[in-house]
C-alpha cells in the first residue's frame, strides 16, 4: 500500500489543477472534452447520428459529457459499466439585468443556485465564470479573475452576529464589484470572452472562489477546495477512463449537470442524455429493443458523490457508531429509504472493486433524526432499471465555498473505480 500511495501526491495535483480549470459545469466539460481528446478519444456530435460506436468515444453537451471505451463486437453476456457523476456544484447565478446601486456601491444580481453554506461566501474574492450565448447561438466559454465579494457587516454594527447569524439570500447575498462602475460588468465579461459586448444573446454565469485548491495540515494530509462536491468524484471517473483498455464490457462515464438543483434537466440524470447515449451504442452494435433492454439488465453502475465525514465538533450530528475518517477510503453510502440507491447487491460490486484495487472503503449510514441528501444513483437506477451502488469521498463542510477531503482518499477513489472499468478487461 506504501508503495501505490506514493502515486497520490500526483493525483490531488492534477485534482487541484482540474478544479482550477473548471470554475462552472460548462468549463469543468471542456476539461474534460480536452483531456479525453489527448488520449484518443473521438468526439461525436449527439445532432448527428453516431459514426460507430466502438473504441473510445465521447459526447459533450453543454455542462455535461458521456464518454466510453467500446470493444469492436459485443459478447453474449456484456454490460454497460457505468460511472456516473456531476460537474456542478451549489454556487449564485448572475441574474440579467442592470446593477444594483445601493449606499454609493454598484452590485451584481445574484440568484441562489443549489444549497450553498451562505456564511462560507462572504468576504471571500469571487470571480464570474460561465457561457455567454451571442446572437448567432454560439458559446463562448469566460472567466474572470477577482471582480466581486460578498461583504459580511462588521461586528460593531451587529453584536449578535456571533450569536446567531441569519443571513437573507436576495437582501445579504449580493456582491459589490465597484463604487464607481466605468463599464458595464458584462462589457468587460465580453471582452475576456473576445466577443462584441453587442452580440450577446444570454448568459449562464456564475461566481466562484477564486483562492486555489492547496494540500494543508500539520502532517500535510488534507486537501482543501472550492467544487469537491462533486468534481472529486468527476476527476476521479475521469482519470480512470483516461487508463481503462478496451474489454468484455462497454466502460461508460457520465457527467451529469444540474444535480444540485434536482436534476430535472436535458443534460441532468433526471433527462435523457444517458439513456439515449447507452441506447445509440446498443444500436450502433445491431441490438433491436429486447436485446438493448436484456444488456441494460447485465449492466450496473457507480453513483460517485461526495458523503460525510464525521465534524469533531458537531459529533451528535452523526451516527452514533458509524464516524468515517479523512484517508479511511471512500464511503459506500446505505441509506434504508434509497435516499442511496446502494442494496446489497450493488455493494457487492463496489466491496469487490476495492478490494481488486486494494483501497479501503467506509460505510456511511446518516443519524436517523437527520434525513441525508440524495445524488443522482437512485435517479439513474429509475430510469434505466439497473443496478446502482452509490459511493463517494467523505467531505467536511460540504457545499462550502471551500470544502475538506483527506488527500489519499480521492486517490483511493480513483483507483477503485479504475478496477471497476478493468474487472471485465
Amino acid at each position: 500500500m506504501e508503495a501505490m500511495l506514493s502515486t497520490a501526491p500526483d493525483h490531488i495535483a492534477d485534482l487541484a489543477g482540474f478544479v482550477t480549470a473548471s470554475p462552472t459545469s460548462y468549463h469543468a466539460a471542456a476539461t474534460m472534452a480536452q483531456r479525453l481528446r489527448a488520449v484518443g478519444f473521438e468526439e461525436l456530435d449527439p445532432r448527428r447520428p453516431f459514426r460507430g460506436v466502438t473504441g473510445k468515444r465521447f459526447i459533450q453537451r453543454d455542462g455535461a459529457v458521456v464518454a466510453w471505451v467500446a470493444p469492436e463486437e459485443l459478447a453474449e453476456d456484456a454490460g454497460f459499466r457505468i460511472v456516473g457523476t456531476h460537474t456542478d456544484s451549489p454556487s449564485f447565478k448572475v441574474k440579467p439585468g442592470d446593477p444594483i446601486r445601493s449606499g454609493g456601491w454598484t452590485q451584481v444580481g445574484v440568484e441562489v443556485y443549489g444549497g450553498p453554506l451562505l456564511n462560507s461566501w462572504l468576504d471571500r474574492d469571487l470571480g464570474i465564470a460561465g457561457r455567454i450565448v451571442t446572437r448567432s447561438g454560439e458559446s463562448h466559454l469566460v472567466r474572470s479573475g477577482p471582480i466581486a465579494r460578498i461583504p459580511q457587516l462588521a461586528i460593531h454594527l451587529d453584536r449578535g452576529a456571533n450569536d446567531a447569524l441569519k443571513l437573507d439570500k436576495q437582501q445579504h447575498m449580493q456582491p459589490v464589484v465597484a463604487v464607481d462602475l466605468k463599464r458595464p460588468v458584462m462589457e468587460h465579461l465580453a471582452e475576456l470572452a473576445g466577443i462584441p459586448a453587442a452580440d450577446i444573446a444570454f448568459h449562464d454565469l456564475y461566481l466562484f472562489d477564486t483562492q486555489r485548491p492547496a494540500v494543508i495540515g500539520a502532517e500535510e494530509e488534507f486537501f482543501a477546495s472550492g467544487r469537491l462536491d462533486n468534481l472529486s468524484s468527476t476527476h476521479a471517473g475521469l482519470t480512470a477512463l483516461e487508463s481503462t483498455k478496451v474489454g468484455t464490457d462497454v466502460a461508460v462515464l457520465v457527467a451529469f449537470d444540474h444535480e444540485e438543483v434536482g436534476s430535472d434537466t436535458t443534460t441532468g440524470a433526471g433527462g435523457p442524455i444517458l439513456q439515449d447515449v447507452l441506447e445509440r451504442i446498443a444500436a450502433g452494435y445491431g441490438l433491436g429493443l429486447d436485446a438493448t433492454r436484456a444488456l441494460l439488465a447485465r449492466s450496473s453502475c457507480i453513483s460517485a458523490d461526495s458523503g460525510h465525514l464525521v465534524h469533531p465538533n458537531y459529533v451528535g450530528h452523526h451516527d452514533p457508531k458509524n464516524h468515517p475518517q479523512p484517508n479511511g477510503g471512500p464511503l459506500l453510502k446505505i441509506n434504508a429509504n434509497q435516499r442511496y440507491a446502494t442494496d446489497a447487491r450493488g455493494a457487492a460490486i463496489w466491496l469487490a472493486a476495492c478490494e481488486q484495487a486494494g483501497v479501503p472503503t467506509q460505510p456511511f449510514v446518516s443519524n436517523n433524526s437527520i434525513p441525508c441528501g440524495s445524488t443522482i444513483g437512485p435517479i439513474t437506477a429509475t430510469r434505466l432499471g439497473i443496478t446502482t451502488v452509490d459511493v463517494g469521498i467523505g467531505l467536511l463542510s460540504m457545499h462550502s465555498a471551500r470544502e475538506l477531503c483527506g488527500v489519499q482518499d480521492a486517490w483511493f477513489l480513483a483507483r477503485a473505480l479504475e478496477a471497476y472499468y478493468s474487472s471485465a478487461a
